[in-house]
């Protein structure tokens, strides 16, 4: 009974956990689309001028961390 309830507790976080892991995977791979093409998405915000270089690592990071977010809720391994 015990052993059912921890399988099924672990189950539903490992769900949560990828789901939030989607989720903010999404949004910081759109920010870091902003940061990279903002003359592009003419957002007047961010400035008029073409992207720094510091937005361009910037928006370089995002793209990378946000990819391994969304890698690390498909892949599920939240308990070893």
């Amino acid at each position: 009974m015990i052993e059912e309830y921890e399988k099924k507790k672990r189950k539903d976080v490992s769900l949560m956990r990828s789901i939030l892991d989607y989720g903010m995977g999404i949004l910081i791979i759109g920010a870091g689309v902003i940061f990279l093409f903002r003359n592009k998405l003419k957002i007047e915000m961010l400035g008029d001028g073409p992207p720094t270089d510091l937005d361009k690592i910037f928006g370089g990071i995002c793209l990378l961390y946000g990819c391994w977010r969304i890698y690390r809720g498909y892949k599920k391994n939240y308990f070893r």
